[in-house]
C-alpha cells in the first residue's frame, strides 16, 4: 500500500505485520509456524506458510493489511469479512 509493506515472501515463508497481541500469542502457542522477525524497533512475524491452510493464510494477510491502511478503509472490509 503506497510505500508501506505488510507482507514479504522470503525462502518459503512470509513475513507479516500482524496485530501485536495476536502475534505474541501465536509465537507462544505455535512456535513451529510463527517466530519473531525484528523490524526496526518492533517485531513482525515470520510465518512458515507450509503449516497453514489457504483460509488461515488469507485471514493473516487480511490482518496484516489492516495494520497499515487507515481504519476508515479497513473497517468496512473487515466487517464484510465477518471480523470485528
Amino acid at each position: 500500500m503506497g510505500k508501506k509493506s505488510f507482507a514479504l515472501a522470503i525462502d518459503g515463508r512470509v513475513i507479516l505485520k500482524l496485530d501485536k497481541g495476536h502475534q505474541e500469542l501465536l509465537f507462544e502457542i505455535r512456535p513451529e509456524t510463527f517466530s519473531k522477525c525484528p523490524v526496526a524497533t518492533v517485531y513482525w512475524s515470520y510465518v512458515e506458510i507450509a503449516h497453514l491452510d489457504n483460509a488461515e493464510l488469507a485471514d493473516l494477510v487480511l490482518e496484516a493489511w489492516s495494520q497499515i491502511v487507515p481504519k476508515r478503509v479497513s473497517r468496512p472490509v473487515l466487517a464484510a469479512a465477518g471480523r470485528p
